[in-house]
């Protein structure tokens, strides 16, 4: 066992953990087990494939399902439980992607805000396909995206009444 310390949204925690254990098992894992039972990042494939592990790892965005828990050493890391005010506020971009209805079973929808939040960041106007384009990393099997799309265009200032009804 290896000791990790990390902040995690915004708090500073240690745990010992195997060196095969992947960033999201410890983020997910039960208290008692070492883990810190954040469960919003959610784990859809285990091979990077489906984008529902998504958090940021020192402002940047990471699959955790294939991020070593080590490899994060001394990170700040944030997951979707981080991304809210501390009262429970939702960022603009959760409330857009509940006012335009981008979620339907809620599986994808951490790693697809983390995703979203992450492109927004680098890029605060993006076009249709460009938010198309990023969030590919990440697999909805419920909405067929449109919604999604158009609560990050509305998160970003921009008129989505435009956007033909797909």
């Amino acid at each position: 066992m290896t000791k990790v310390t990390l902040t995690v949204n915004g708090k500073t925690v240690s745990r010992d953990v195997e060196g095969r254990t992947l960033l999201v098992q410890m983020l997910r894992d039960d208290p008692v087990g070492g883990g810190l039972g954040l469960t919003g990042t959610h784990v859809g494939c285990d091979t990077s494939q489906c984008g529902a592990c998504l958090v940021h790892v020192n402002g940047e965005a990471v699959k955790s399902c294939t991020m070593l828990a080590l490899e994060a050493e001394g990170a700040e890391v944030t997951t979707i439980e981080g991304m809210a005010a501390p009262d429970g506020t939702l960022t603009r971009l959760q409330q857009a992607f509940q006012d335009h209805h981008g979620l339907q079973c809620g599986f994808c929808t951490p790693g697809m805000v983390m995703s979203a939040a992450a492109l927004l960041k680098d890029n605060p106007t993006p076009t249709e396909a460009e938010i198309r384009h990023h969030l590919e990393g990440n697999i909805c099997r419920c909405t067929g995206y449109h919604n999604i799309v158009k609560a990050v265009m509305a998160a970003s200032g921009q008129d989505v009444t435009a956007l033909a009804a797909e």
